[in-house]
């Protein structure tokens, strides 16, 4: 963290009960019991049984039924036949690939369709279906004991198992099918993708037919879901050097950015509940769901930049109307569509707005998720825990959001979160000095920081006065330290070269308008009790405010001509309202100064989403570009309704702008001065 200090000059689970007797299977199926070591159990998961002739039951978890340890059998024959017959045909098919009948039988049992409900449920269909499921359980238990045989060759067999349904069977087959997941990656660990692969392409969500398989009772997708958690949790218990692997699958298997909401929620939230038992993983994890999400955010913020501005606030206006729809699904409504456009745009793509709406929706989701996840962490601002996980949203901001201009949503994360304590305010917009003047950065970057401070400052509703005035000292200071070493060797306005000088300047003036009142020092008519008075009386300024401004705005530096045209105006406006600066004549002979004349290729005006077009100033001024504009997600601005400065009306200055419009007007084009075009350099000479 940087903390913000005035006058800081930067370089530029119980035993349970025996039953009465076991459970046993029917007569037609028994057989020999044999030990827990021929059914190819993991014993350091079993506990000791109380005698040498009492089973134990084994407890997994106290919210799911218990099951009695069985000893697998098929079709009368014993494990060590089976295991005998499993380890014979591997090794034929290894050996001659010519020779793969029982390798491929083995592999067409987990391949085949047996276990899903259906057909007339007769009692033959019955038995056939129970004799299946022991032969399945019976043949993965023997391919347990013999894991490592499996080698490269042996592929489609451990991939015909990966696939099997296996999830929806009783919990003893699930805890079977897990100590061969374990077995399989700790003799070879060329599977280990695979297996971690199947696990985690279930975090997209999994289909309710997993859990309706004949022969088993129904398991809900909650209970599913919790059995990929666990295969998860006892492979990275038993192999800790699964982590590595298990990071770069989270990242491929991400959703697609045109997958669907529910798909993106889905397997956020699998994310969430990964990492609480591999906390080794939560920041890679969280730094994958942000880069995500930036790249949607700036993806729906062209998408709707693209379209007139009426369209777009009616997208979002039909999904604040109907919050809970789950359009995300391929559900839309194409009444919601319909209403946003009207029988006079034939020209606007119908399906790209549905399109456009479905990408809202999807950040809006996501957006109030991670809210949701981040804020019990700042539950207690001055825990190690909200330390902790500040310094990790703030390295994302810095390494993320802020290289990736036009995100529009995603950093308000850290606007929201940063105004839980004053000594997180205090060291965000420290931290956005530091990047806007440092040296080693992009200019670019430098630009894009020094309107996420400006932004913070003028908008965040918990930025205390004092941090405004410090601010503008530190920038004030700054300012006048590249000023005086430019100054004498300027021949004019040079976005180019003087880049951090305009975007510094241009944020103090965005700081002005929306934060005056926090640099005022006294008054004698309190603006509560006659706004039109306080306003109209000499208002005493903290020192330097105002010298700070002269200085930089008087400058050959000339950063109103750079800086944007809104902004400014905006500026001149309030400054002469309140009587604290004059700005009108600088602007006028501004007009008569060409800046296009001497544009180069390498400008660092990148801040610029404009066209280059001939003679047009705009593309080397400043963009107005302030990340923290109004929030208008509908379902999760909901998080920053507090945190946040609206605009705030100044009595009397419409009037003053009626006069100004009377009494200015624009001069010819032909009275232009062209400034010399040797005023453009290849780098930037700052300092």
């Amino acid at each position: 963290m940087v903390p913000l200090a005035p006058g800081a000059r930067l370089p530029v689970s119980a035993p349970a009960a025996k039953p009465s007797k076991p459970l046993l299977r029917r007569a037609a199926l028994s057989g020999t019991v044999r030990t827990s070591e021929d059914a190819g159990l993991d014993l350091d998961l079993i506990p000791n049984p109380a005698s040498p002739n009492k089973r134990a039951r084994v407890s997994f978890n106290p919210t799911v039924e218990e099951k009695i340890m069985e000893v697998y059998q098929a079709k009368g024959r014993s494990m060590d036949s089976v295991r005998g017959e499993v380890k014979r045909s591997i090794e034929a098919h290894i050996r001659d690939k010519g020779d793969s009948e029982g390798y491929d039988r083995i592999r067409e049992m987990f391949a085949g369709k047996k276990g899903d409900k259906g057909g007339d449920g007769g009692e033959e269909e019955e038995e056939e279906e129970e004799g299946f499921n022991v032969d399945i359980k019976t043949y993965l238990g023997a391919l347990t004991a013999h894991t490592s045989l499996l080698n490269s060759s042996c592929r489609s067999l451990v991939s015909a198992v990966l696939a099997c349904e296996w999830m929806g069977r009783d919990q003893a087959f699930v805890k079977a099918y897990v100590d061969f997941l374990v077995s399989l990656v700790s003799a070879k660990g060329l599977y280990v993708g695979m297996v971690l692969g199947m696990l985690v392409g279930h975090f997209h969500g999994i289909r309710l037919a997993s859990g309706r398989l004949a022969g088993y009772p129904e398991v809900n997708r909650e209970k599913l879901t919790g059995r990929i958690h666990f295969a998860l949790e006892t492979l990275l218990q038993k192999i800790p050097s699964a982590s590595g692997t298990l990071s770069d699958i989270l990242e491929k298997k991400f959703p697609l950015l045109d997958d669907t909401k529910k798909a993106h929620v889905t397997y956020i939230g699998n994310l969430v509940r990964l990492i609480k038992y591999a906390p080794e993983l939560k920041s890679e994890v969280f730094e994958q769901i942000t880069r995500r999400v930036v790249t949607i955010d700036v993806q729906m913020q062209v998408d709707l930049d693209d379209v007139d501005d009426e369209v777009a606030a009616a997208i979002v206006q039909a999904i604040s109307l109907n919050p809970n729809r789950s359009g995300g699904d391929g559900e839309d409504s194409d009444s919601d569509v319909d209403s946003v456009i009207s029988d006079d745009d034939d020209h606007v793509d119908t399906k790209r707005i549905r399109e456009m709406k479905v990408n809202v929706e999807k950040m809006d989701a996501i957006l109030d998720l991670l809210f949701t996840l981040y804020s019990p962490y700042f539950a207690d601002p001055n825990s190690v825990e909200a330390a902790s996980m500040y310094e990790t949203l703030l390295r994302h901001f810095s390494d993320t959001i802020l290289p990736m201009y036009r995100s529009r949503h995603t950093q308000f994360l850290l606007f929201h979160f940063a105004q839980t304590a004053e000594h997180l305010v205090d060291s965000f917009a420290g931290t956005l000095i530091q990047l806007a003047f440092q040296p080693s950065r992009a200019a670019v970057q430098r630009q894009s920081s020094a309107a996420y401070l400006a932004s913070f400052v003028a908008r965040g509703a918990h930025v205390q006065a004092s941090v405004v005035r410090t601010v503008f000292d530190i920038i004030g200071d700054n300012l006048d330290t590249i000023r005086s070493h430019n100054e004498l060797t300027c021949r004019g306005p040079d976005l180019q070269r003087y880049g951090t000088f305009y975007a510094m300047t241009q944020a103090l003036l965005y700081i002005f308008c929306f934060r005056w009142r926090d640099l005022i020092t006294s008054s004698e008519i309190s603006e509560e009790e006659d706004p039109v008075g306080f306003v109209s009386q000499d208002l005493n300024w903290t020192a330097g405010v105002k010298e700070t401004l002269t200085r930089a705005i008087y400058s050959k530096l000339n950063p109103l001509k750079v800086c944007s045209p809104p902004i400014v105006a905006e500026f001149a406006k309030i400054a002469r309202h309140l009587r604290f600066m004059y700005v009108y004549p600088l602007l006028e002979t501004n007009k008569r100064i060409r800046l296009g004349q001497y544009y180069s290729g390498h400008a660092t005006g990148a801040l610029r989403d404009t066209g280059n077009g001939g003679n047009n100033d705009s593309w080397h001024q400043l963009d107005a570009y302030f990340p923290f504009d109004p929030y208008q997600l509908p379902i999760s601005k909901r998080w920053i309704e507090g945190d946040y400065v609206q605009w705030k009306s100044i009595p009397g200055l419409d009037e003053d702008e009626e006069d100004s419009d009377d009494e200015s007007g624009d001069e010819d084009d032909d009275d232009e001065v062209d400034v010399e075009e040797d005023t453009a350099t290849d780098e930037d000479d700052e300092e």
